[in-house]
C-alpha cells in the first residue's frame, strides 16, 4: 500500500500571520479529529487550504509557510487568493451548493461565473495533489467543496485510489436537477472508487440522481462505470467518544460545572448549540420553547434553556436576516414570561471553549437538535458522550443524519412546533431509569462506532473496492493486446470477424428506429468485407428489412433475428433455424400492458422475437415494472419454449433454440480460421463468446461479468479497433 493522501478545503492545521509571522495551530473540527489516525501514519499527507490568502502574504513567506508545513505537519498548502475565496467558497459553495443540498432552493444564485470558478479552485487542488501521486497511493477527498476533483485525478492517474465522502446531505433528485451543472458534478463524483455518505437516504438519492441523470445503473449499491466498479456505500460519522466521555473528570471542566450549577440556582437546564445557519431549525426551536411555556406555566422560573449560536457568515444576507429574527424573538420570549429572578432563555452570539461547553453537556437534561436539514450533527453524539450520568436526553429532528443512529432519542419533526413543544415535556418527565436505559444504548454504539473506526472503516471499504477492480483491470483491452490483435489479423489467411450491431457497431438511442449505421461504420465494413481474406459477419437481433435497407449492399455476412435468418454477400436471404411463432399472442398482450402502464416505453415487434424497451422510461418506474413484467413473463412461459433475455434497456423475449452462438457456430463451421473476433455488448452475445475455440479474441462492450476475454469502453473504441485491422 502507498502513502494516504488526505484532501480537503481546509488543512488539518491552521495558519494565521501575527506580527509578520506565521502561527501554526491544530483544527479542531471533527473531521480533523476522525482522520488523526490515519494522518498520523508515517506515509500520509494533508492537502487544503491554509486559511491564509496568498494575496495577503509575501512570495517569501508563503514559500516558509509551504516548508514549515510539509516539514512539521505533513501537510501542503493549495493557493487560493481572496478572489478565489469570494467566488470559488463563498459563491459557490456556500451560495449554491449549500442552500441547495440543504433543500433551500430559493436561496441559491445560479451564477456561471462561480460555476467557473469552481472548477477552476478544483483545478487547483488537483494541480498540488498531481505533484505528490505515485503509484498505490490511496486518495481520500472530503466534500462539497472538492465533488469534480475525483474525476480529475482518475483521469490523470487510474490506477490511484480513490474514496470520496459528503458530509452533507445529498438532496433528492428533484431538488438535485435544479442544479446546472448537475451531470458534469455527478461525472467528477464519479471520477472516485469509493463514495461514502452519512446515511443511507443520502445514498439512495445519490444514486437516484446517477441513474437518472448519466444513465449509469447500479447493483447493489455497484455503479459501472465503463471500464471501473464504483462502490457507494454508508458510513456514519462518530465522535472522539473517550475524549468527550471523560470531559467531567477533567479538573478544568469540573470547575465550569460547580460554577454554572451556582450561577443557575436550581433551574432545570434545556440545551442548544448550533452555528448561525438557516439550515439549523434555531428559529422553529425558539419558537417550540416559547409554545411550551405558553402551554406549561407550571415549569415557569423551574426551567431555562441556554442557547448558544457560533457566528458565522455575517456577510451572507440571509445570515444577517436570521441573526435579526433570533435576536428579537429571543428578547419577545424572555419579555413576555422572564421575570427579576428567571430568564427563561439565556442567550449567548459566542462559540464555547470545549471545557465550558462540555461542562454544559454535563449539566443539561435535554438537548435540543431540530435542524430543517442536517448531513450528520455530531452535537448530539457529544452531548451524550458526555452526559456522564446518563440521565440527558436529546430531543433530535428526524432530518438530521444522527437520527438514523440515535433511535432512542425523542425524534421529532423540525417544522412541527406543537410536537417539539411536547418532547420537551416528555423529556422533562421522562423516568430516570428510562433515560439511563436509553442513553446505555447510544452510549454502547458511540464508543464502538468513534470518528477514527469512522476513518478506518472507510479505509478498509475502499481497500476492498479496489481489490474488485482487479478482475475488470485485468480484461481490459490494453494498448499491447490491441497492437497483437492486429498483428495476428495481418498474419492470418483467413479471418473470421463476427459483430453484433446495436451497442457495438453503433450508438444506442431512445428509439431503436434511430440507431441507423453512418458513413464511417458502412466505410468500415465495407473496407473489411472487400478484402478476400476476411469474413465479417454482423448478427443481430434485428429483422431481414432493416439489415436490408442499412447494410445490404456491403461485401458482408448479415445475420438476423439473433440467428434466424443468414444473407451472405450477393446472395438471397435463408432460414436458418425453422421455428414457430405461435407464442407471440401470448405474450404480446402482456407487454403492451406494460407499455401502457410506464410511460416512455414501447415494444418492438420482431418476427421471431418481441422486445421491451424502457430507455425513455423514468428509471426507478421503469425497474418496478421491469420486475412485475419478468414475474408475469417467468409464469407465462414456462410451458413455452422461449428465453428472456435482458439486453442494455431492453426486455427481450425469443425462441429458446435461436441464439447468436448458433449462428455463429455455422458460420466458424464454414472454413478453417488463422484468426476469430468476436465483438458484442449485452447478454444475447455471450452465447457466441462461449461457444468459440480459446484462441479466439472474444471482446466485450462496457465492463461487466462475461465469458469475453477483453472488454473495450465505447462503440468508439470498437470503430478505432476495426479501423486499424482493415488498416
Amino acid at each position: 500500500m502507498g502513502k494516504i493522501i488526505l484532501v480537503s478545503n481546509r488543512l488539518s492545521t491552521s495558519v494565521k500571520i501575527q506580527n509578520g509571522e506565521p502561527v501554526f495551530t491544530p483544527s479542531v473540527g471533527g473531521l480533523a479529529t476522525g482522520l488523526s489516525s490515519l494522518h498520523a501514519r508515517e506515509n500520509s499527507l494533508w492537502v487544503g487550504w491554509s486559511g491564509v490568502a496568498e494575496d495577503d502574504i509575501t512570495p517569501e513567506l508563503s514559500e516558509d509557510i509551504t516548508v514549515a508545513l510539509r516539514e512539521q505537519h505533513k501537510s501542503v498548502p493549495v493557493s487560493l487568493t481572496h478572489a478565489d475565496l469570494d467566488r470559488f467558497y463563498y459563491g459557490f459553495c456556500n451560495n449554491i451548493i449549500w442552500p441547495l443540498f440543504h433543500y433551500f432552493p430559493t436561496y441559491v444564485e445560479y451564477d456561471n461565473n462561480l460555476w467557473k470558478a469552481y472548477q477552476a479552485a478544483n483545478r487547483r487542488f488537483f494541480e498540488r495533489v498531481s505533484e505528490l501521486i505515485e503509484p498505490d497511493d490511496y486518495v481520500w477527498i472530503h466534500d462539497y467543496q472538492l465533488m469534480l476533483l475525483p474525476d480529475m485525478v482518475k483521469q490523470a492517474f487510474p490506477e490511484v485510489n480513490i474514496g470520496f465522502f459528503l458530509h452533507i446531505p445529498f438532496p433528492s433528485y428533484e431538488l438535485f436537477r435544479l442544479l446546472p451543472w448537475r451531470h458534469e458534478i455527478l461525472m467528477g463524483v464519479l471520477g472516485a472508487d469509493l463514495v461514502g455518505f452519512h446515511t443511507y437516504d443520502y445514498a439512495r438519492h445519490f444514486l437516484s440522481s446517477v441513474r437518472r441523470i448519466t444513465g449509469y445503473e447500479h447493483n447493489m449499491a455497484k455503479i459501472m462505470r465503463e471500464h471501473r466498479v464504483i462502490k457507494v456505500d454508508v458510513f456514519p460519522m462518530g465522535i472522539d467518544y473517550e475524549k468527550y466521555s471523560r470531559a467531567p473528570e477533567r479538573p478544568e471542566v469540573q470547575q465550569n460545572i460547580d460554577r454554572m450549577r451556582d450561577e443557575l440556582g436550581g433551574q432545570r437546564l434545556i440545551l442548544s448549540v448550533d452555528r448561525l445557519d438557516y439550515s439549523k431549525g434555531i428559529l422553529q426551536r425558539l419558537r417550540a420553547f416559547e409554545r411550551f411555556l405558553q402551554t406549561k406555566p407550571e415549569y415557569h422560573e423551574k426551567v431555562s434553556m441556554v442557547m448558544i449560536v457560533a457566528p458565522s457568515r455575517t456577510e451572507v444576507p440571509q445570515y444577517g436576516e436570521l441573526k435579526r429574527e433570533i435576536d428579537e424573538l429571543v428578547g419577545e420570549v424572555n419579555g413576555t414570561f422572564g421575570t427579576i429572578g428567571w430568564t427563561p432563555v439565556v442567550y449567548f452570539y459566542r462559540a464555547f471553549p470545549f471545557d465550558e461547553l462540555t461542562a454544559l453537556y454535563y449539566l443539561a437534561e435535554i438537548l435540543l437538535v431540530t435542524p430543517v436539514r442536517d448531513g450528520m450533527n455530531l452535537i448530539a453524539k457529544e452531548f451524550i458522550a458526555a452526559n456522564a450520568e446518563k440521565n440527558g436526553v436529546v430531543v433530535l429532528s428526524e432530518t438530521a443524519g444522527a437520527a438514523r443512529e440515535l433511535g432512542e432519542a425523542l425524534i421529532v419533526n423540525s417544522s412541527n412546533i406543537d410536537q417539539i413543544a411536547e418532547n420537551i415535556t416528555i423529556a422533562l418527565e421522562l423516568p430516570l431509569e428510562e433515560r439511563r436505559h436509553r442513553n446505555e444504548r447510544m452510549h454502547r454504539r458511540l464508543s464502538r462506532y468513534n470518528v477514527m473506526h469512522w476513518a478506518q472503516d472507510f479505509m478498509e471499504k475502499l481497500t476492498e473496492t479496489a481489490d474488485i477492480q482487479g478482475p475488470f483491470l485485468a480484461k481490459q483491452l490494453t494498448s499491447s493486446v490491441r497492437k497483437q490483435i492486429i498483428t495476428d489479423f495481418r498474419e492470418a489467411r483467413r479471418r473470421l470477424l463476427l459483430l453484433d450491431y446495436d451497442g457495438t457497431l453503433t450508438q444506442f438511442t431512445d428509439r431503436p428506429e434511430h440507431a441507423t449505421p453512418d458513413a464511417d461504420i458502412k466505410d468500415i465494413l465495407q473496407r473489411l468485407g472487400k478484402d478476400p481474406a476476411n469474413e465479417v459477419v454482423v448478427i443481430s437481433g434485428r429483422g431481414q428489412q432493416f439489415l436490408d435497407r442499412h447494410l445490404g449492399n456491403l461485401d458482408i455476412t448479415l445475420v438476423g433475428g439473433h440467428g434466424v435468418w443468414m444473407r451472405e454477400a450477393g446472395a438471397e436471404w435463408r432460414v436458418i433455424e425453422h421455428i414457430s411463432d405461435d407464442w407471440k399472442d401470448t405474450i404480446l398482450p402482456i407487454l403492451q400492458l406494460h407499455v401502457d402502464r410506464t410511460p416512455g416505453a414501447a415494444v418492438e415487434e420482431k418476427e421471431y422475437s418481441l422486445a421491451w424497451h424502457y430507455r425513455r422510461a423514468e428509471p426507478e418506474l421503469a425497474a418496478v415494472r421491469l420486475a412485475e413484467l419478468k414475474d408475469a413473463l417467468l409464469s407465462l412461459t414456462s410451458n413455452l419454449d422461449v428465453s428472456i433475455l435482458e439486453g442494455n434497456k431492453v426486455l427481450e423475449i425469443k425462441n429458446s433454440n435461436v441464439n447468436k452462438g448458433r449462428a455463429a457456430t455455422a458460420c466458424y463451421a464454414k472454413d478453417q480460421w488463422d484468426f476469430v473476433i468476436a465483438i458484442g455488448d449485452d447478454w444475447t452475445d455471450e452465447d457466441m463468446f462461449t461457444i468459440l475455440p480459446s484462441n479466439a479474441y472474444t471482446i466485450r462492450v462496457g465492463a461487466d461479468i462475461s465469458n469475453a476475454t477483453y472488454f473495450v469502453n465505447s462503440v468508439g473504441e470498437v470503430r478505432e479497433l476495426l479501423s486499424d485491422l482493415e488498416g
